[in-house]
């Protein structure tokens, strides 16, 4: 039996499995994964193991709330394409990486990182994602991944990423997923602590690329962003939308 097979194709009750997920979500019931981190650490950081199974263990790791795997997401975000799994899976829209969404899901979930006293590592993590927001991709997830309180320290870094984002769509470079859309996705987020700065990221965005998709996703700051701001991006997002985003916003203010 390979190490890959004992760490991650193995469940918690030493039954053989095909579903990795059976183990990094068993992770969260058994404590047992703890005696795996050692071995899962070794795995990922051994440059002869390949891409693929070096990918999974840093995901299990990350999950997992454990050091190691934080350290590793900041590391390959440091540079992402020498990550050593970069482009071991590829998103079927655009055809681009989409390791660094599986991460970023892996690292949003805070359970194990809050019992292994981990949290301030996590938030890093997710600080250097979001760092790469305006150059790799991340599935349509970054509207959702965040929690307050990890907001309230990212918020210099969201807003950051978006204005370098604004400035090369402005510029007309060329990109190979959405990135209109990625941006409105870190402004929504961005509402739910601030609905004000939430809805203004959005609002720079859209001026510059004002997609359908774009505009759609950017509903969600309307449910966000409470109150008077609320209102002025609705009023905003009527002006500048068709009917399907008039339609969508009206469901947003419960009309």
């Amino acid at each position: 039996m390979t190490r890959f097979c004992e760490l991650l194709g193995t469940d918690f009750d030493g039954e053989p499995t095909d579903d990795v997920d059976d183990v990094i979500f068993g992770a969260f019931d058994d404590p047992a994964h703890r005696d795996r981190v050692p071995g899962l650490t070794a795995l990922m950081n051994d440059p002869a193991v390949p891409e693929s199974e070096r990918f999974l263990a840093c995901l299990a790791l990350t999950t997992w709330g454990e050091q190691a795997g934080y350290e590793a997401v900041i590391r390959a975000a440091a540079d992402p394409k020498r990550s050593p799994w970069y482009e071991t899976l590829i998103d079927r829209k655009f055809s681009v990486d989409s390791t660094f969404t599986q991460l970023a899901e892996a690292a949003s979930d805070k359970d194990l990182a809050e019992e292994k006293g981990t949290l301030p590592l996590r938030t890093e993590a997710l600080r250097a994602l979001v760092r790469i927001a305006d150059t790799e991709y991340f599935e349509g997830k970054l509207g959702e991944l965040f929690d307050c309180a990890v907001l309230v320290e990212l918020i210099d870094d969201i807003r950051e990423v978006v204005e370098r984002g604004v400035r090369s769509l402005e510029a007309g470079e060329r990109h190979l997923f959405d990135l209109p859309t990625q941006l409105v996705d870190l402004a929504t987020a961005v509402a739910m602590a601030d609905g004000r700065l939430g809805a203004g990221l959005a609002e720079s965005v859209l001026n510059v690329a004002p997609s359908r998709r774009a505009l759609l996703h950017a509903v969600a700051v309307v449910h966000r962003a409470k109150g008077v701001e609320g209102q002025r991006f609705a009023a905003y997002l009527v002006a500048a939308g068709g009917e399907e985003v008039r339609s969508r916003v009206r469901e947003a203010l419960g009309e």
